[in-house]
């Protein structure tokens, strides 16, 4: 017997660690006031493979799978697309609308480090708000969640509409441009030789081949460079991207969010500003999260190509965050109370367990079948401070033997005493 590969089940101290990134998120989500969202693990096949969906390369890591009634069907592999049909089958719901959801997904990719087949994704989404505003948010967002979790990144953005248009001035045909930006995004795992070979390999015009040939060995171009260089100036693309920079500088966050033109996100849905998230030393290099614009979906889902959906989404991945939070110390919950039936009793001792938890204290029930200098002895063991004995001579007094296990010394209370004295 044993787990599938790429999945892992978590408890103890890696569990605690896990709940407590959960927590700083969820918080956040809260404050920023997005909405909890729960959707669909399965869906119809036919949904996740849209063409306005996930696109080639995440669709060959789709699990599917046909019910008993034949019907085709697909794990979700990501957050965004059941989101998106949910706006879809809403019509009526008010915009702007923000959500969050923490949930799992499933990918039958290749298993490394921070990337799982079964792993947890923690996204936020906004529906109706077309500036650069939303974008900013979330990278507000992001700057506050890795400073809470202790963690220095960088946020490296783009916009694909401004990388679209630098292609077309290059000479790059229009309908070579979205293999080409997901070749470019390939750039610091395979290098400019890696990135020419594929894209020569995909028949990518030799025109084309030394249009970005010359923009690779530029190095790493600004944007007022790129501008004046390709004559962008003006354009839906570069207005974004300038739009969002002036933003950025503006709540200080450009030491944080860094612009990098080649970067474009290996989905084929997003419309405009993408964004990914890195550990800012550079010794892990896998994505920490990332997002972007996604305008055009939903309205294609519902057969409206006419009707835009402004949406933005972030999303922030659990596992490689814990590959990074792994070997930190964790603050563990304090221990709770222990409460020991002594010669039976145990009615009691689960009426009075029953009425310390309705007070917010946490308490362990003693099977009662040790004896009782070896619970003491666990207790201890476990940092217990406080246990409570619930013997015959007690029952009769209607009282609890609390022990104080730091303070080596005991007293009988009733049960409110009791709850009072370890509130305090």
């Amino acid at each position: 017997m044993q787990n599938i590969k790429g999945t892992y089940d978590y408890f103890g101290r890696e569990q605690a660690v896990r709940q407590k990134v959960q927590a700083v998120l969820r918080g956040l989500f809260e404050s920023y006031d997005f909405e909890s969202m729960d959707t669909t693990l399965l869906n119809e096949l036919e949904l996740l493979t849209s063409k306005y969906a996930g696109g080639d390369e995440i669709l060959r890591e789709m699990y599917r799978l046909t019910d008993q009634g034949g019907r085709r069907l697909g794990l979700r592999y990501d957050l965004t697309i059941p989101f998106a049909k949910v706006i879809a089958l809403n019509p009526g719901m008010e915009f702007p609308f923000k959500r969050y959801e923490i949930g799992k997904v499933f990918r039958d990719g290749p298993v490394k480090k921070g990337r799982l087949r079964e792993f947890l994704q923690c996204d936020a989404d906004v529906v109706g708000i077309a500036g650069p505003q939303a974008e900013a948010e979330l990278m507000q967002l992001a700057a506050e969640v890795f400073r809470r979790l202790d963690i220095a990144v960088v946020v490296k953005w783009n916009n694909r509409r401004f990388l679209g248009e630098i292609l077309e001035s290059a000479g790059v045909p229009a309908q070579e441009h979205l293999f080409v930006m997901l070749t470019l995004d390939k750039l610091a795992k395979i290098g400019i030789g890696g990135v020419l070979a594929e894209l020569y390999d995909k028949g990518l015009t030799p025109e084309a081949l030394l249009a970005i040939t010359a923009l690779l060995e530029s190095g790493n171009p600004g944007f007022e460079e790129l501008t004046r260089k390709y004559g962008l100036a003006g354009r839906p693309g570069a207005l974004e991207v300038l739009a969002l920079k002036q933003l950025i500088e503006e709540i200080g966050l450009d030491g944080f969010c860094v612009f990098d033109p080649f970067l474009s996100r290996g989905l084929s849905f997003y419309t405009g500003t993408v964004y990914e998230i890195f550990d800012a030393s550079g010794v892990y290099t896998s994505s920490l999260g990332g997002g972007g614009r996604y305008d055009s979906i939903i309205g294609k889902l519902v057969g409206r190509e006419d009707i835009e959906y402004p949406t933005v989404g972030i999303s922030f991945g659990m596992e490689s965050i814990m590959a990074l939070l792994g070997e930190r110390p964790v603050q563990q919950e304090p221990p709770g109370v222990w409460i020991v039936p002594i010669g039976g009793n145990m009615p009691q001792v689960l009426l009075a367990a029953a009425r310390l938890r309705a007070a917010g204290i946490r308490i362990t029930v003693d099977s009662g079948t040790r004896k009782l200098k070896k619970t003491m002895a666990a207790a201890s063991a476990k940092g217990i401070r406080y246990c409570l004995l619930l013997g015959e001579s007690e029952a009769a007094l209607g009282k609890l033997r609390l022990k104080d296990m730091s303070a080596h010394k005991e007293e009988l209370l009733t049960v409110e005493e009791a709850i009072s004295l370890i509130s305090s």
